[in-house]
């Protein structure tokens, strides 16, 4: 069992080595899940995405998400499964720093009213290495 924070690091590294996860929201009573390119910083999950998009409308109604980070279609040894609490955060200046050229394809820059940041706070992960049990953090 690792301490806290050597879960912790071992959480970011993950992060660090995966470039997109799948992210879900509650729609009404039904799950609804996408893939989007993954940003973070810490154990803190940034999202990019339309302000105009049905996963904002889905968190103003239940904040409440989740996040799959580490499968990507090869075979891995390292999962996280976040559960967490999702904000639209309009703010310039993260905007301005989680910016990505990759966006041009969706946006016309980073002062683009419609493009916001999703901002994931974890409240528990579950950090999952080959077979074992996973290890379990939680806010």
């Amino acid at each position: 069992m690792l301490k806290t924070e050597q879960l912790e690091e071992r959480i970011v590294k993950v992060l660090e080595d995966n470039d997109v996860c799948s992210f879900g929201t509650v729609s009404g009573n039904q799950p609804r899940v996408r893939y989007m390119a993954l940003l973070h910083e810490g154990m803190t999950v940034y999202l990019a995405t339309n302000s105009k998009t049905d996963k904002v409308d889905e968190l103003k109604e239940n904040n409440n998400v989740f996040v799959l980070v580490g499968y990507d279609g090869r075979k891995s040894d390292e999962i996280l499964q976040i559960a967490a609490k999702a904000e639209v955060c309009e703010d310039r200046s993260l905007r301005e720093k989680l910016w990505n050229a990759k966006f041009e394809a969706w946006f016309k820059g980073p002062h683009d009213p419609e493009y916001v940041i999703l901002k994931v706070t974890p409240t528990r992960v579950e950090f999952y290495e080959g077979s074992t049990e996973p290890q379990v953090w939680e806010k």
